[in-house]
């Protein structure tokens, strides 16, 4: 079988839960103008939790470290709502030991990309991650 044979949904749009407004801002510019993706952006995990009802997207950007939830538990709280409990996450974090990456993917996450990253290349990197998981 190859990659033509294979059923991967098409990626156009992302949620970004990311605290700091620089790298809201950052990120929607580099995947909206280089990837030509629809962006979403949360301030908090509570924040998207709280709207969990009427989210549509295709895959989830979370920050693990944010003041009022952290990512992990927004992503168990996202596996708990029916609407939300398939949305695919990519953990963004400085926190990339191989013992952090593990403990993430064991949560549910797709990957994971460090921060700090290159916004020139974000877009391929979650396209690569995306491709991948349906590999």
């Amino acid at each position: 079988m190859n990659i033509e044979d294979k059923k991967i949904p098409p990626l156009k749009k992302i949620i970004l839960v990311e605290d700091e407004p620089d790298i809201q801002i950052l990120v929607k510019i580099a995947l909206e103008t280089v990837g030509k993706f629809i962006v979403q952006v949360f301030s908090s995990g509570r924040e998207l939790i709280q709207q969990a009802d009427s989210l549509s997207a295709d895959l989830i950007l979370l920050d693990v470290m944010m003041p009022d939830m952290d990512g992990m538990s927004v992503l168990l709280n996202l596996r708990k709502n029916p609407n939300t409990a398939k949305i695919p996450v990519i953990f963004i974090t400085a926190s990339v030991s191989n013992q952090d990456i593990v403990k993430y993917k064991k949560t549910g996450a797709l990957n994971v990309i460090a921060k700090p990253f290159d916004p020139m290349t974000l877009a391929d990197t979650i396209n690569k991650i995306w491709m991948e998981s349906y590999g």
